[in-house]
């Protein structure tokens, strides 16, 4: 009988620490690969993630290391959870490396200069991986605490599927799975932007009817997009889409929310993200969004709305002035209803 291969786990930050104590709970071993010695000497030594899940004990299934090449020649399975802004310089270096790999994408974000999806820089990467991701309303800390959560792993490749869910699947932690990757995917980056806007309107203490108005019509607005771009619509009513988006802009927990919330409290920008303290993809997808859906004539009054708010100094009670006053649209234009007759 062979042993069992550990499970590598690239990235310290909350979510794949999460994602690593979840996997050890399963029984199996994890390396999580982190740049920072001093963090992976941090839980090796108190078994705590200090910077980003204080307070979680970590597994001894989990062993912090810092030599990615020693990582990816141990594993066959990799979860990738590195900032997007460093997920393609990190990995470039170890493309052979990755040859034959699973790799599944944990990480929410779109690169600035292609517009590509972190599993689309993974394929580029290392074309004869095998790629997946993972997606879903999944806050880190709920994960860790063992709240009920479900989440959905998106490939085509059906066996690399059931092996994530083989791996993951547990007593509070359901793994569903797609087919459509770059529709979970393309979701799981767009509502970061409209959490934003979400955590605006809490703290100027907008009303409940408010609050609701601009998540069903961020879905719109997102799933509008994603259709323009090849993606399923049909995989935006399920947990990578609307289940992601109304956890994402309800919940103080969420990163892109709470620096929407600092933002309506009159902090700027750079106050926000720095009180923060950790990376809230939602700012940087919204720069490449706006350019994008105005390259491809797809109506998205919210992103250009939060763009106007985060770079061109207007309020979101202006925003939200114009889209009152906008035309009035069919409700649910991106999907058609024939099928349903």
């Amino acid at each position: 009988m062979t042993e069992q291969r550990p499970i590598a786990v690239l990235g310290g930050g909350s979510f794949g620490t999460a994602v690593a104590n979840l996997l050890a709970e399963n029984g199996h071993q994890v390396l999580q690969w982190m740049r920072d010695p001093e963090q992976a000497e941090a839980i090796r030594v108190n078994r705590e993630n200090p910077r980003y899940l204080k307070g979680i004990k970590i597994l001894p299934g989990v062993t912090a290391v810092t030599d990615l090449q020693a990582t990816l020649d141990a594993c066959d399975l990799c979860f990738v959870a590195l900032p997007s802004s460093a997920l393609r310089t990190v990995l470039a270096a170890h493309a052979e490396r990755l040859r034959g790999k699973m790799l599944v994408s944990l990480t929410k974000g779109i690169e600035a200069q292609t517009f590509k999806l972190m599993s689309q820089i993974l394929e580029e990467i290392a074309p004869q991986a095998r790629i997946g991701v993972l997606s879903g309303p999944n806050l880190a800390r709920e994960i860790a605490e063992h709240a009920l959560t479900a989440t959905v792993v998106a490939s085509e490749d059906e066996e690399l599927c059931k092996q994530v869910q083989a791996a993951l699947h547990g007593r509070t932690f359901r793994v569903y799975a797609s087919a459509d990757r770059f529709g979970v995917e393309l979701g799981g980056a767009l509502k970061n932007v409209y959490a934003i806007i979400a955590g605006m309107a809490v703290a100027l203490e907008m009303g409940e009817n408010t609050k609701s108005m601009l998540i069903t019509r961020a879905l719109a607005e997102m799933t509008r997009f994603a259709v323009n771009q090849g993606a399923n619509p049909m995989t935006f009513l399920g947990l990578a889409g609307v289940g992601d988006l109304i956890v994402t802009c309800s919940s103080p927990k969420s990163r892109n929310y709470q620096v929407g919330f600092a933002l309506g409290q009159g902090l700027s920008l750079d106050e926000a993200v720095s009180r923060l303290g950790e990376v809230a993809e939602g700012v940087n997808t919204l720069k490449v969004l706006k350019a994008k859906s105005h390259e491809v004539g797809v109506y998205m009054p919210l992103v250009a709305g939060l763009h106007a708010i985060l770079f061109e100094g207007r309020t979101l009670e202006q925003v939200i002035g114009l889209l009152m006053r906008a035309e009035p649209k069919t409700d649910v234009d991106f999907i058609s209803t024939s099928g349903f007759n």
